[in-house]
């Protein structure tokens, strides 16, 4: 038998510091993967950025005493969103990172939004769509048009919309993993805890098989990036976001991602020297105004 959801609030000025917190860890993410991925590859990143934040979360678990879930519906639920939220984003985000620019990861990855009210209509009987936020998907949609179309124009068989695609599927399972983590009765830290022990289990040997043992030692900069991935990225965005979900809302939460897209793209400029696009900026703007019209009006 399934949890209750916990019952929601209003989100205070702390819920959405820490909210803008996270959007810029995550946005900032997107930087480190494209730092380490050419020399880890894609599985490797994914399950050292997880084994990272595991041990992040770990003596806190140990401190606090660990929560085992009540139950096989219980276990069902957090393995398979361990799997969503952790193993399959995180692969497909650094497979991405190796063809895709880090301010496109960040502006396809600000589409969770948009997925998450579809999520919600289809799934939920109290967060149905609305003419106001049917136009803010269509506008969020637009801007991926805008960002992919070239690409498509360029040909279906190109590593750089692969990459793109790719994105936008971590994105998806962003959202489904949301949906269930409500439905999960276990404090958050302990929650992101056993997700990313779950993700560790199966990345490992996953990377051996895929990848074998690394050959060579990292550099610097790349270890430097792991260790920023699995710190701030996985181990503290993960506290955050669970934490968030369990007492916002993943509706709610989700419209924090707005940022995600405007810090990816000043950081991809600032740090990494991408170049802004004419298709980038209209792709950004349509993001943004579709998030504005998600977020504005009258609150049910």
């Amino acid at each position: 038998m399934n949890a209750p959801a916990q019952s929601l609030r209003t989100p205070t000025r702390l819920d959405i510091g820490l909210m803008i917190m996270t959007s810029l860890m995550l946005a900032s993410g997107f930087i480190a993967v494209r730092f380490a991925v050419p020399e880890t590859g894609p599985v490797w990143l994914a399950a050292i950025r997880v084994g990272i934040g595991f041990l992040v979360l770990l003596p806190y678990a140990i401190w606090r005493g660990m929560v085992w879930p009540a139950g096989a519906a219980q276990w069902m639920l957090i393995v398979g969103m361990a799997l969503l939220n952790v193993v399959v984003p995180f692969i497909l985000i650094a497979w991405a990172g190796k063809a895709v620019e880090a301010s496109v990861l960040s502006l396809l990855m600000g589409t969770g939004p948009f997925l998450a009210l579809i999520g919600s209509h289809l799934m939920t009987d109290d967060d149905r769509l609305t003419p106001r936020k049917l136009v803010s998907v269509l506008l969020g949609f637009s801007g991926i048009m805008v960002l992919v179309g070239p690409s498509v124009l360029s040909g279906l068989a190109g590593s750089s919309l692969m990459g793109q695609i790719a994105a936008l599927g971590a994105s998806f399972c962003y959202v489904a993993a949301g949906l269930l983590i409500r439905r999960i009765a276990m404090p958050p830290v302990r929650l992101a805890g056993l997700a990313l022990a779950i993700g560790s289990v199966v990345l490992i040997p996953l990377a051996l098989i895929t990848e074998g043992l690394p050959t060579e030692g990292y550099s610097g900069p790349v270890i430097g990036s792991l260790i920023f991935l699995g710190l701030f990225p996985t181990g503290i965005a993960y506290i955050l976001r669970f934490s968030l979900i369990r007492t916002i809302g993943y509706t709610r939460f989700s419209l924090s991602i707005n940022l995600v897209p405007v810090f990816g793209v000043v950081l991809g400029v600032l740090i990494l020297g991408e170049p802004l696009s004419v298709n980038l900026i209209a792709a950004l703007a349509l993001v943004l105004a579709g998030l504005y019209v998600s977020s504005s009006g009258k609150k049910s």
